[in-house]
């Protein structure tokens, strides 16, 4: 098939792998626009359009799709299907009815369950037993198209939503290569309207650990989180970002150190599995803890 691609992040990557290797013919990439990055702030290229570079496709970084002119130049692709992935932009209904077989996007998670920007650290912070991805119909409305194929995994009780990532980018990259191959053959599922859920962008104030709340619910924050924005506590007057943990047996006061890297909760205890200082790589806590006093509390 011709093939739009649009994504622009990291876990788009794979993606774009996968349908270059599969034998499409991806006639254009469209990706956010370079930023500034660096000590220097020059204008990097992002993730996907680094790769694209990489295979020589050509790759267009508009700041809008909104003019004549962007859909003018998306038209002329003549693409069969154009394949949505984190781009990070909206696309307007005539872009969406521009390719033969429309706009197929890989979403991170099962709909409608966590819809929206933050679908995988959601699932986490909820304590979902398991997710996935969706190859969906794009509509106008917020992730709410019928869906084409859909695959699940179950999310492990140590997992942080960078290692869930990973694997979700990996499963989208099998999942669309499937769907483009089955098009003629998948029938579209219109969404139940019972189950909606919307995954909230992160904000960098749920990042604080409140250690008065129960230890399955700061694991939880804590491995959603992971590794970015990154949960973090005080240390003193040090701000430690925290970035594994599990649940383990203890008790005591709320922030107090139970021993090595374990912190008693509002009810239960977690032990910090790996943890970063300011200024510093992110360590196991065995090896931050040879740097790291933690005295007998933190907060």
């Amino acid at each position: 098939m011709r093939v739009v691609f649009m994504g622009s992040p990291a876990f788009s990557v794979p993606v774009l792998n996968a349908l270059v290797d599969a034998g499409h013919e991806v006639v254009a990439v469209y990706s956010q626009p370079p930023r500034p990055a660096g000590r220097g702030k020059k204008e990097r290229p992002g993730p996907v359009n680094a790769r694209a570079l990489e295979l020589a496709l050509p790759v267009f970084t508009p700041v809008s799709l909104k003019s004549d002119e962007a859909f003018d130049m998306f038209r002329s692709h003549n693409a069969d299907v154009a394949v949505v992935v984190a781009y990070g932009l909206l696309l307007p209904q005539v872009i969406l009815d521009a390719p033969k077989h429309g706009c197929l996007n890989i979403h991170a998670s099962l709909l409608p369950r966590w819809r929206g920007a933050a679908p995988i650290h959601r699932a986490i912070m909820a304590g979902d037993q398991k997710t996935g991805v969706c190859i969906m119909q794009m509509e106008a409305g917020l992730d709410t198209g019928p869906v084409l194929l859909q695959r699940e995994v179950a999310i492990e009780s140590e997992e942080t939503t960078g290692q869930l990532h990973d694997r979700l980018s990996e499963l989208g990259a099998v999942a669309i290569v499937e769907a483009l191959d089955r098009l003629d053959q998948l029938e579209p599922v219109v969404q139940p309207a019972e189950g909606v859920t919307y995954a909230a962008k992160i904000n960098k104030s749920e990042a604080r650990v409140d250690w008065s709340r129960a230890a399955h619910e700061v694991d939880r924050l804590i491995r959603g989180l992971s590794p970015f924005p990154g949960a973090w506590c005080m240390v003193g007057e040090e701000r430690v970002k925290l970035l594994g943990c599990r649940v383990v047996h203890g008790q005591g006061d709320p922030g107090q150190v139970l021993g090595g890297f374990t912190i008693a909760c509002g009810d239960g205890a977690v032990e910090i599995t790996r943890a970063q200082r300011a200024g510093k790589r992110a360590m196991d806590s065995v090896e931050i803890l040879q740097g790291l006093d933690l005295g007998k509390s933190i907060s």
